[in-house]
This record gives structure tokens, sequence and C-alpha cells, in this order.
């Protein structure tokens, strides 16, 4: 680990500014996507709302159909719907989420159709900024731990253990591991 801080020097997770209801509508649109398809249909998915904002109750208004015609899936349209359901409905508050321990947003969080842990996990990372998240599910930090560390690739439940040495740090770690799958930024010798 040592390497890869020396190597990417420090790290710089910041969270986002903006609405928590946006985001999660980000990140669910963007699950199991690459990069430019996921902002080709973000930008799309955007335009929809005729610059008002990405709201509950501009999703509700707008109904899923009309979601899938920014290229949105069946199920990430219905997961959209189902956050935005609710939200405006009050049974997930997402005010004042940022006051909130770290497994309590993702208790709630993952009540959500299409919200899983990792979805949980990276809302706590980038839109909180949240410090000791180690995202155990994320193929990246399992790879870039296996990079690092050069041994065989952890399962979850392994880097779940090995994660322990860098509490209450571990989503900076968990940011170097990225970094150390980006063959091109690899440090040399690895």
């Amino acid at each position: 680990m040592a390497r890869l801080v020396d190597h990417f020097g420090p790290c710089d997770v910041k969270p986002k500014r903006g609405s928590p209801f946006a985001a999660l509508v980000r990140s669910i649109q963007y699950q199991q996507l690459a990069g430019p398809a996921a902002a080709a249909i973000h930008l799309r998915l955007l335009a929809l709302f005729d610059g008002a904002g990405v709201t509950p109750e501009a999703v509700l208004a707008l109904g899923e159909d009309r979601l899938r015609t920014a290229g949105l899936s069946r199920a990430k349209a219905a997961s959209v719907y189902d956050l935005a359901h609710r939200v405006a409905g009050g049974e997930l508050v997402l005010n004042g989420i940022g006051r909130v321990g770290d497994d309590e947003v993702v208790r709630r969080l993952t009540t959500v159709r299409g919200i899983g842990e990792w979805t949980a996990h990276m809302f706590l990372i980038f839109q909180l900024g949240r410090l000791d998240v180690w995202p155990v599910g994320d193929y990246g930090v399992r790879k870039g731990y296996a990079l690092a560390y050069k041994r065989e690739l952890p399962t979850p439940r392994e880097l779940l253990v090995l994660g322990e040495r860098y509490r209450p740090y571990r989503t900076l770690a968990a940011w170097y591991c990225w970094r150390a799958v980006d063959g091109s930024a690899a440090p040399p010798g690895w």
C-alpha cells in the first residue's frame, strides 16, 4: 500500500455537492455499464428533465416508459421509479442522511429495488464523503488489493478481514486499490 501512496500521491476522494436523490439516480443508471456508455445515457436522461432538475416528483411525472427513452433498461427504469416513489411518499427520507451512520444508510438504501450494498457503498464514499467504507463487493478493489499485495484475487469475505488493518480509513485504501487496477498508471514493476 505504501508503494501505491508514493506513486499516486494524496487520495482525492471528495464528497459531491448536490441532491442525494439525483446522485442515487445517477448511481443506478451507471451500474454495470462502461463509463462512456453510461455518460451518454446519463446526458439523455438529464435532457428529459428540461433543466428542472432530477427530483422524485419529476421522475414520477415522467413515468418508467419515458425514462426508458433515454436508454435505461426496464430494470433500471423500474429502480429509479421505485426510488422516486419511496422518497416522494416519505418512506425513504434523504434529507439529513449525511448525519446517519453508515450501516443505517446502507440499510435504508437497500430497501429500494435495484440498490444493493455496492451502490450504497458508492453513495457513502462519493456523495457523503465517508472515510471508512470498504466495498468488498467491488471487483476493482479486490483486483487492486491482489495487485498491491501480489496475491490471488481475494473473495469478498477474505477482503473484509484483510481490510481491518486500514480502519478507520478504508475508503482511502479502496481508492488506492482502484488506482492500482488502472494499468496505464500502475507503478513501474507492477
